[in-house]
Order: C-alpha cells, then sequence, then structure tokens
C-alpha cells in the first residue's frame, strides 16, 4: 500500500465533508451566488500566489533536478492558472486589477497560506510535500466529481473543466508519485511529520471554502 494511500485513509472523513460542502453542492448545480464565487475568485487569486511561493521554497530543497523541475514547474502553473482562470472570471463579474490589489485577504485564505509558506521555510522537503499536496489532490478529486454533476450550461463551467481536465489530472498524479516516493524513503518520525502537514491542509482547504460560502473576513474583536 502506497503512503498516499495512507493518507487518504486519515483523512477520508474529512475529504468526504469537502465534497458535500454547500460551496460544492450548489456550484455543481449552477446555483452559488455570484457575489460568493466573486469573493472565492479574489481570495483564491491571493492564495494561489502564496502557494506558488511554498511550492518554489519547497522546491528549493528538493534532493535531485527531477524533483525541482517537477515542483518549480508546478509554481509557474499556479500562476499561469492566477493569470487565466481567474482573470476570467474576474472580467466576468466585474472586478478590476486594483479592486483585486486592494482587497483584503481574508483570515483564511490568509492562515493557510502562512501555514503553508512556514511548513516550507521551516520544515524539511518531505513535510513541505505533504503540505503542499492537499491543494492538487482535492481540487482533482472535487472538480472531477463536479464536473461528473453539473447541468449543462454551468456558468462556472470553465473552472469545472479547469480541475477536472486530463493536463491537471497529470499534474495531480505526478504530485502523488513523489509524495509516495518521499514517504517511501521517510523514517517513521518523517512520516508522521507529513502525516501531521498533510491533515492540517486538507483542514484549511475546508476552513477556505467555508469560509468563501459564508464571506467571512476577519473576525472583529468585542
Amino acid at each position: 500500500m502506497g503512503f498516499t494511500q495512507d493518507l487518504a485513509r486519515q483523512t477520508a472523513e474529512l475529504r468526504a465533508r469537502i465534497h458535500d460542502m454547500p460551496f460544492n453542492r450548489e456550484l455543481a448545480a449552477g446555483s452559488l451566488s455570484a457575489d460568493v464565487f466573486r469573493g472565492y475568485i479574489v481570495q483564491d487569486a491571493h492564495y494561489l500566489e502564496g502557494f506558488a511561493r511554498a511550492l518554489a521554497a519547497v522546491a528549493a530543497k528538493a534532493p535531485g533536478p527531477e524533483e525541482i523541475a517537477q515542483l518549480a514547474g508546478s509554481s509557474h502553473g499556479a500562476i499561469k492558472a492566477e493569470r487565466t482562470l481567474h482573470a476570467h472570471y474576474m472580467a466576468l463579474f466585474g472586478v478590476s486589477d486594483a479592486q483585486f490589489r486592494n482587497a483584503e485577504t481574508s483570515a483564511a485564505c490568509d492562515h493557510y497560506v502562512s501555514f503553508l509558506l512556514r511548513v516550507a521555510l521551516v520544515g524539511d522537503f518531505a513535510e513541505g510535500v505533504a503540505a503542499l499536496l492537499p491543494c492538487f489532490w482535492i481540487y482533482r478529486d472535487v472538480g472531477q466529481r463536479i464536473a461528473a454533476d453539473a447541468k449543462p450550461d454551468n456558468p462556472f463551467a470553465a473552472w469545472i473543466d479547469t480541475y477536472a481536465s486530463e493536463e491537471f489530472n497529470q499534474g495531480v498524479e505526478r504530485m502523488l508519485a513523489l509524495t509516495d516516493r518521499v514517504g517511501a524513503a521517510a523514517d517513521a518520525a518523517s512520516r508522521d511529520r507529513m502525516h501531521r502537514a498533510f491533515a492540517r491542509s486538507c483542514w484549511h482547504e475546508w476552513q477556505f471554502w467555508d469560509s468563501a460560502y459564508h464571506r467571512r473576513g476577519w473576525p472583529i474583536a468585542s
């Protein structure tokens, strides 16, 4: 049994709940509020910039050129996604570049990015890989599930098609294979750190969508 299968078993309940979140159910039905999706796209664009930085930081710790190339390529891909998919929806929903740049990151976005960057910069290579994996894996699984259920002429078809695409799937499979290789070579203590990092990122994925759906910013002290 591969290491990623252990990770999947460990987080099966949480990942099942992500599939059943109102955000994803309504996105599949095409009934998600335009305001909710607009806010999500803005936060996701901010997130992907941080995610790309974390990928680059983990790539710098990679043991060999193959791993460096893979993670650096994924970092480039994250920026490309931000400039194409997000530009499409920001234009569609009337979000200007200035409005995007001036939009404050939500607490959920800030916490997720901060976690990834801390692990990427302070943790070892194996822990960094595990922390980065959920963004690939969960989005692929959610995208494929939604694509199977989405109604015709879904207004979010570009988003669905991106994450259900074979191109994205191939990138996810490469990341899963890398994680399996790293997990197989790691000692028990390192594998424990990988499990914790992976589970925490899965939680942040849930929190990000939940925050977007409920349009949460930063709690106000009272």
